[in-house]
């Protein structure tokens, strides 16, 4: 299963040069291959989970590799779609993006900071619902907003208007679902960081 779950990173720095050579190129084959990376992405990431707990094969450098690979995906796509939709010249889109991006990579940092508070005092630092239901819907996310950026020189501008409207309307329920996330393990760890702060 360790493979699958490293086998994540070359599939999104694939889908990244991929993405860019697209951009300024225009090949439609750079544009297709990308999204083919993008897709091997997702789904190394749902078999790993899925094979892990059908054979029982759970690891525990699997459940430390995980997350990191998952914050590798943030960490690439995110601020390169960004990248792409302020080359395409979209600044409102690209502002949207920005916050979406900058709220995802917060919360993550904030979470680790409160898992580690937890470790002082033996809390359960496991990954609640909320959390996997995020990182599931990331992957779908990224990959539409994706298809839409490399397939605007396709599409009437019908299509364009209700791609960019669906676009919008994901990006606003993934930042309402980071703000969710944020409040929600804030909530269930502070205890334990007002005991760290009494400790001091």
């Amino acid at each position: 299963m360790n493979v699958l779950t490293f086998s994540r990173v070359p599939f999104i720095f694939a889908w990244l040069v991929l993405a860019v050579l697209h951009e300024f190129s225009g090949s439609v084959a750079f544009g297709a291959w990308a999204l083919c990376a993008l897709a091997l992405a997702g789904l190394t990431d749902f078999f790993d989970g899925a094979l892990a707990r059908r054979w029982n094969v759970v690891s525990t450098l699997g459940k430390m590799a995980d997350p990191l690979m998952d914050k590798v995906f943030y960490v690439v796509t995110f601020p390169a779609l960004t990248w792409l939709i302020m080359h395409q010249g979209d600044t409102t889109h690209a502002l949207v993006m920005l916050v979406f991006t900058i709220l995802y990579i917060l919360r993550d940092l904030w979470v680790t900071f409160l898992r580690s508070v937890g470790t002082m005092f033996g809390a359960n630092v496991a990954a609640m619902m909320l959390g996997k239901v995020r990182t599931a819907l990331s992957f779908p996310a990224a990959g539409f907003i994706y298809l839409y950026l490399a397939g605007q020189t396709c599409l009437s501008a019908t299509l364009k208007e209700t791609g960019l409207t669906v676009c919008y309307a994901i990006e606003a329920f993934m930042i309402v679902l980071n703000l969710v996330s944020f409040a929600t393990y804030t909530r269930a760890y502070w205890p334990y960081v007002k005991k760290a702060l009494e400790r001091n």
